[in-house]
């Protein structure tokens, strides 16, 4: 529904209530007035064939609280129909309600009321169990911490570590999550079970031990009894083990490789084996065997152990044992990436849920979503709320600090536009694209999307924003923040901590384009952008990493021309970071609405092979962009080439005999919109140019299409190209393709169809 009905539904509904005037059944908790917290009472009216339960969260304390949650659980035998107020999800009998946009405010010293959150009861009337608001109780009573674990165990001691052991303690309110392992009251380390090993610890010294325990709300309960225990001295051992033999790969995935070794011998015994990759220590074990992940995938590893006795000698290195990951496809198949711009949606009418009617989300593996900005002051990742500053294409300042948060995640879907035919309302925190994309990987549990940040217009800011260390930390840390975490700026009623969390998979860069003047008009560019660019890289790998879980994607749209690889592009160092580099395999010629690029003479735009008859100075391809990847020594199995699913065109072309291939023209050809002269998606290309005669060359291998001499040309790829292309990327070991944008096609998705077939 759109927001006007459903607010007219629900002053219906509460007319109703008031006129049934039927007695009240009061079930409420006795608030308590604790400091910056908020409680909730519970009331139930009964209406015969329903009961309305309505929690009013109320505010105790001297200033207003913005932003509630409520959990709860349904009482045997009840179930909850309608809600309101507020947007709720139900996972068995466990309901977690939030604030809609109008009652998210709770003044100081006031309540929720008149706009409560409230749900239509089934079954007996009953308060529901285990009610919490802004994860405190609601009765305002203190939360019951976990019980002492028993007391820690010696279980090894060397130089610099204690490992111990304890029994569980026992959970309070909340499960036991982790415990902390003290030393009076100095934190030494923390585990997730009931052991650990302390490391950093002075040689020769003694130390009291104690174990508390400490709940997933936070909250920690009494230390147990204490341990004593001691450090070894290195003066009572200075032999140092052998060498581990036999280093060996025993199992490699795109983001792992496992590791054994055969033992090492010692005077006394071997305490621990240390694994080392590219000379860095990553893991320390005490078996023969490891296992190292989140690592790149098709990226070549150097790993080597050392053993180390209790003194903490350490031996001599293994030998060195070089592997390289898997890809991430697997061998013998093909990755397909997939444009979705975040503006299709209003001009284009094209939806997430397009991408599911055509069929082509059940073909795609990753998706770009595209694309989001740079704040221009901060140099930090944003949500931007202006769609642009001006439709001048040669506007400098065209994308500056510009976005749409509204498409992003506020903007109501219809059933109509959504993906599951489930409207979005018009309060809950997450609607618009992301929540579709979150309706779509629901339904596709091995896709992945990333965002991708940058684009054409707005790329102007990442010369800043990569310049110093300090910056680079500063936009990876936001980046992730506001797209990885998910904490969405608040924006009309959406947004907010965690709502666009496990949208997306990772990061995919488009910076167009470092070191060189040939990006968009306004754009800054400097002589460090290529090795600031590789730090950059590195900067993003390591905290995505950092983040631990699944490995998460970063991605990079890297260009086709050799000459900005060269002025910015390290091709020698980036892919140690990067999982996929979606090269350009288009754009090669065109003439925009400004007529500022070629509007003179046509040109190939998305040839595979160069073409004799170019005569141009410059003769670009597909096979020419990817040799320069791989002449550098580019794993193949990290390249995707880019597919359009656009053409670009000419008006008033000459024949030459040529069907006015390389011809003269006259400038760009009326496009798809009036904005973007020169430009049509595939899907209206073939559709609205009258009289298209379409020609395949097999030379170049190119597709292009001529309305008669003086008419227009448009250069683009159908299934013919495809399949040629896609055979020739096979040939060659490539990882897939990238296809620039999903829009473009068929509503049956013709060309993704094409290009699904030629990767089987």
């Amino acid at each position: 529904m759109h927001v006007r009905s459903r607010q007219w539904l629900r002053a219906r509904l509460l007319a109703l209530l008031a006129a049934l005037a039927l007695p009240i059944a009061l079930l409420a908790a006795t608030p308590a007035h604790a400091a910056a917290k908020l409680t909730a009472a519970f009331t139930s009216d009964n209406y015969g064939s329903w009961w309305k339960g309505t929690f009013i969260v109320k505010n105790p304390n001297a200033t207003a609280v913005t932003g509630w949650t409520l959990e709860f659980d349904l009482p045997p035998g009840v179930t909850m129909t309608g809600t309101y107020n507020g947007t709720s999800t139900t996972t068995g009998g466990h309901v977690v309600a939030t604030n809609a946009y109008y009652n998210a405010t709770v003044p100081a010293n006031g309540s929720t009321e008149p706009y409560s959150f409230w749900f239509i009861g089934n079954g007996p009337i009953a308060a529901p169990l285990n009610c919490r608001v802004n994860g405190d109780k609601c009765d305002g009573t203190p939360d019951v911490p976990p019980t002492a674990p028993g007391a820690p165990a010696l279980v090894d001691a060397t130089a610099h570590s204690i490992s111990l052991s304890w029994t569980a303690a026992s959970r309070g309110d909340f499960p036991v999550a982790s415990y902390d392992v003290l030393s009076g009251s100095v934190v030494l380390g923390s585990a997730t079970s009931t052991s650990t090993t302390l490391t950093g610890l002075t040689p020769a010294t003694a130390y009291s031990l104690t174990v508390r325990a400490r709940d997933t709300r936070g909250n920690t309960g009494p230390a147990g009894a204490a341990l004593s225990a001691a450090t070894v001295d290195p003066a009572s051992d200075t032999v140092p083990p052998t060498a581990p033999g036999n280093l060996r790969s025993t199992g490699v995935t795109s983001t792992s490789v496992s590791l054994a070794w055969d033992a090492a011998t010692d005077n006394k015994r071997v305490a621990a084996y240390d694994v080392y990759q590219g000379g860095n220590l990553v893991q320390t074990v005490t078996g023969t065997t490891a296992t190292v992940g989140q690592l790149s995938p098709a990226t070549p590893y150097a790993f080597a152990v050392r053993a180390r006795d209790a003194a903490d000698n350490d031996s001599p290195a293994s030998g060195t044992l070089d592997v390289t990951t898997g890809d991430l496809a697997g061998p013998g198949k093909y990755s397909r990436v997939g444009y979705f711009v975040q503006w299709g949606i209003y001009g284009r009418q094209y939806f997430v849920k397009n991408l599911e009617t055509s069929g082509s989300a059940a073909k795609l593996d990753v998706i770009n979503y595209a694309f989001e900005n740079i704040d221009p002051t901060n140099l930090t990742c944003t949500a931007g709320v202006t769609k642009g500053t001006t439709a001048d294409p040669q506007d400098p300042d065209q994308g500056t600090g510009a976005g749409d948060a509204d498409a992003d995640y506020a903007r109501p879907m219809s059933a109509a536009q959504s993906v599951d035919g489930v409207a979005d309302d018009g309060w809950s925190p997450l609607r618009g694209n992301l929540n579709q994309l979150k309706k779509l990987k629901a339904k596709h549990p091995n896709l992945k999307v990333v965002v991708s940040l940058g684009g054409w217009t707005y790329s102007k800011y990442f010369s800043d924003a990569a310049a110093t260390d300090a910056s680079r930390k500063k936009l990876v840390s936001s980046c992730i923040d506001i797209w990885i975490k998910g904490n969405l700026p608040s924006y009309n009623g959406a947004g907010g901590p965690g709502t666009g969390a496990g949208i997306f998979d990772g990061i995919d860069l488009d910076w167009e384009w470092p070191g060189s003047p040939d990006g968009h008009a306004g754009n800054h560019y400097s002589a460090n952008d290529k090795q600031n660019l590789t730090l950059l890289l590195a900067e993003f790998r390591r905290q995505l990493d950092a983040l631990g879980g699944s490995h998460k994607l970063l991605t990079a749209f890297t260009p086709a021309d050799p000459a900005k690889i060269g002025q910015g592009w390290d091709l020698s160092r980036i892919f140690q970071y990067l999982d996929i580099a979606n090269v350009q395999g288009y754009d090669f010629h065109g003439s925009g609405s400004d007529n500022s690029w070629e509007p003179n003479k046509t040109g190939q735009q998305a040839n595979l092979y160069a073409d004799p008859a170019d005569p141009y100075p410059f003769h670009f391809s597909i096979e020419n962009a990817v040799k320069t990847y791989l002449d550098a020594g580019v794993n193949p199995r990290k390249l995707t080439i880019g597919f359009p699913f656009y053409g670009r065109g000419w008006q008033n072309v000459t024949d030459g005999g040529a069907h006015g291939a390389w011809q003269a023209a006259g400038g760009a050809a009326p496009g798809q919109f009036a904005e973007e002269a020169g430009t049509r998606g595939y899907n209206n290309l073939i559709t609205s140019v009258p009289n298209l005669t379409v020609h395949h060359d097999p030379v170049s291998v190119s597709t292009y299409g001529y309305t008669g001499n003086g008419g227009q040309w448009w250069t683009f790829d159908d299934t013919w190209s495809i399949g040629q292309k896609t055979a020739w990327l096979k040939s060659r070991n490539l990882l897939g393709a990238m296809v620039w944008e999903m829009s473009g096609d068929t509503p049956s998705g013709t060309l993704m169809n094409a290009l699904d077939a030629g990767l089987k």
